[in-house]
């Protein structure tokens, strides 16, 4: 964690994701991989196989005097109908600046966002080491409802995820 952020006043600004801020995300995602506990993915794709995974209303970033410092983005769980309401969360915040409330912020707003835009479910699924995403993903509404033992492997590593979802109170 950046040390001199406590004394600086926090001016974060959340707007939509845009292709110009793919440099800033992809790095962001890059440091998330390094961690080994934010996804089974091992590498950064390039920037039109990122666009095609993620649904284009419900994309933003967080700015911190113009830097981007997180995303939040959000997934189909299903292209099946029945499932049109529901999406996958995925959300990183810049190492240098966790731990600053910036991954509330984002998780809040993409909530909202996700209701305008008509899902009733988000799902999350955070690995069980990364109690930190866990709790905050709790502390905005979402609640465990099991975890999936073993689900994959990273250099013959196995992880459980923890799974996680919320319900809106607004969208049926």
């Amino acid at each position: 964690m950046n040390q001199n952020l406590a004394v600086l006043p926090m001016e974060i600004v959340v707007r939509p994701l845009t292709k110009q801020d793919w440099t800033s995300v992809s790095k962001i995602y890059a440091d998330g991989i390094a961690t080994g506990i934010a996804t089974f993915e091992t590498e950064v794709p390039d920037f039109d196989t990122w666009n095609k995974k993620y649904v284009e209303s419900c994309r933003i970033v967080a700015t911190l005097y113009n830097e981007v410092v997180g995303f939040g983005v959000l997934s189909l769980v299903s292209k099946r109908h029945v499932y049109r309401g529901v999406a996958e969360v995925t959300l990183y915040v810049d190492k240098d600046y966790q731990g600053n409330g910036i991954g509330k912020i984002l998780l809040e707003e993409l909530i909202k966002q996700s209701e305008v835009a008509g899902f009733w479910t988000l799902q999350a699924s955070i690995f069980s080491e990364n109690v930190v995403s866990i709790n905050l993903h709790k502390k905005c509404g979402f609640r465990v409802v099991g975890v999936k033992e073993r689900i994959g492997q990273i250099n013959n590593k196995w992880y459980d995820n923890h799974f996680l979802e919320r319900r809106s109170k607004i969208v049926n």
